[in-house]
């Protein structure tokens, strides 16, 4: 008897969630067959089996997050076949609605208790005020918006109807009487007490209530037949609408990886460096270089240049590429470049291994594959690891500039903006000039200011004179 424990599939892999089994109790197995599909920190991956015989025991049902380690199954000669774990048995049917890359339905928030208003915190003492002829409609109103928002939320904090006789009301029930016309003697509070309170006098206005306020008699005119536009939870009540809930979604495995990752990168001591590079030469030769691959099916775009002059760069400034590893820093013999590719459920940086060996129609066509595989979940565990320099593209979502985080444990990466017209000064005019930021972010344990822009005023020339980048 064989226990089949969770691999370690990825370099920063500690945990994986076993998405679905693939086998079930009985099935007789080679080694090598494929056990269970294993989502990890970066993508869904396979259990392989390295025993053959029957698999006699599933231990962890679909869905379980299971550590480095740990056993998931049992692989014997049939003589041990017990029942497995509720949930891990036959693998679902094709057409099962319940796939791999679906999450729990997220819980239902509670309710707000009925009636409730949020106040800020703040409290009001209610107003009183004599019974007297309204305001014509459309009177001037000095009370600032603030107070007026502070006492509709004093609404739900009523004090009861005042010992005097006089009438109790908030004061932006008071407030919408005057601009609708409305003698606060003739309506009826629903507040505590008999307190008036916000919505009765927006009833009233409306003419919902008989209210005999002046200006709505037979023979005289309408003082102000609409409404005006209710707010908060009378509005919700005028429409029969609820509150909206909160939704809470529940975190995949590669979302949790992510958000601890970046949380780790916080910890390293970070510095960051702007350039702005003139595009028109780049821009030039991308076009060209389409011109001439589109028999191919070619298409180069703008981040495939970007990532040949950082492998470039980083060839000429070998202690850029290099990582931190607690009591040494890792000057690599390779350079490899990441490319920041976002997930529905996160982010994954696949990496184009030898860049700096590679030509550009080379690194548009591994870009392409390799973003294709990473959104599947169909990465292999090379293709996402061992890393030396990340790059991070934003320019398309129409962003100038930003800063990106680095990737651990990497001591850099280019955070890349939208290319823009800019006026620049040539001879006695002024022309426009399309231009983009570039902004490295460094890891200050493996690099200092001077060498980082160095590597950074290498990177500029070669996007700025971009025939380096073919030749």
């Amino acid at each position: 008897m064989t226990e089949i424990v969770m691999p370690r599939l990825s370099d920063t892999m500690e945990e994986g969630v076993l998405s679905r089994w693939l086998k079930k109790p009985g099935d007789t197995i080679a080694k090598g067959d494929i056990l269970a599909e294993i989502e990890t920190d970066k993508a869904t991956m396979d259990l392989e089996s390295f025993e053959s015989g029957v698999l006699e025991q599933l231990l962890v049902a679909e869905g379980t997050t299971v550590p480095i380690g740990q056993a998931v199954a049992v692989v014997g000669d049939g003589s041990g076949m017990n029942e497995s774990i509720p949930g891990a048995g036959a693998p679902a049917a094709a057409d099962d609605s319940t796939g791999p890359e679906q999450e729990a339905a997220p819980s239902q928030a509670a309710e707000a208790a009925p009636g409730g208003e949020e106040t800020g915190g703040a409290t009001y003492e209610p107003t009183e005020v004599k019974s007297e002829p309204a305001e014509p409609a459309g009177a001037d109103q000095t009370a600032p918006e603030e107070a007026a928002r502070a006492s509709d939320a004093a609404e739900e904090h009523p004090a009861a109807t005042s010992p005097s006789g006089r009438i109790v009301t908030s004061p932006l029930a008071r407030k919408l009487a005057k601009e609708g016309g409305i003698d606060l003697a003739n309506v009826a509070g629903t507040g505590p007490g008999g307190r008036i309170v916000r919505a009765d006098v927006e009833d009233a206005i409306a003419g919902t209530r008989g209210t005999g306020s002046p200006g709505t008699g037979a023979g005289e005119p309408e003082a102000r037949s609409v409404a005006p536009m209710a707010h908060g939870e009378a509005r919700r009540r005028a429409e029969g609408t609820e509150r909206p809930k909160d939704e809470r979604v529940m975190l995949s495995n590669i979302r949790k990886i992510t958000a601890r990752r970046l949380t780790e990168s916080q910890a390293v001591p970070h510095f960051f460096l702007t350039n702005q590079v003139n595009a028109k030469r780049l821009l030039k030769v991308r076009a060209d270089i389409n011109e001439q691959l589109a028999p191919e099916g070619i298409k180069i775009s703008v981040t495939d240049l970007i990532v040949r002059a950082s492998a470039l760069a980083l060839r000429a400034h070998p202690e850029v590429n290099a990582s931190f590893d607690t009591d040494a820093v890792i000057r690599h013999g390779r350079v490899s470049v990441g490319i920041a590719v976002a997930l529905d459920d996160g982010l994954i940086v696949p990496v184009i291994h030898d860049a700096d060996q590679k030509t550009v129609s080379e690194i548009s066509v591994e870009t392409i594959s390799l973003a294709t595989r990473a959104r599947a979940g169909k990465l292999k565990l090379d293709e996402f690891t061992g890393g030396t320099f990340s790059v991070s593209n934003l320019g398309m979502f129409g962003i100038d500039q930003f800063t990106a985080v680095i990737n651990p444990p990497e001591a850099g990466i280019l955070a890349v903006g939208a290319a823009g017209d800019h006026l620049v000064k040539k001879g006695k005019k002024l022309v426009n000039v399309p231009k983009f930021s570039i902004t490295m972010t460094a890891d200050h344990r493996v690099l200092d200011g001077a060498t980082a822009a160095a590597f950074l005023r290498e990177l500029t020339e070669l996007l700025q004179n971009p025939m380096r980048l073919i030749v």
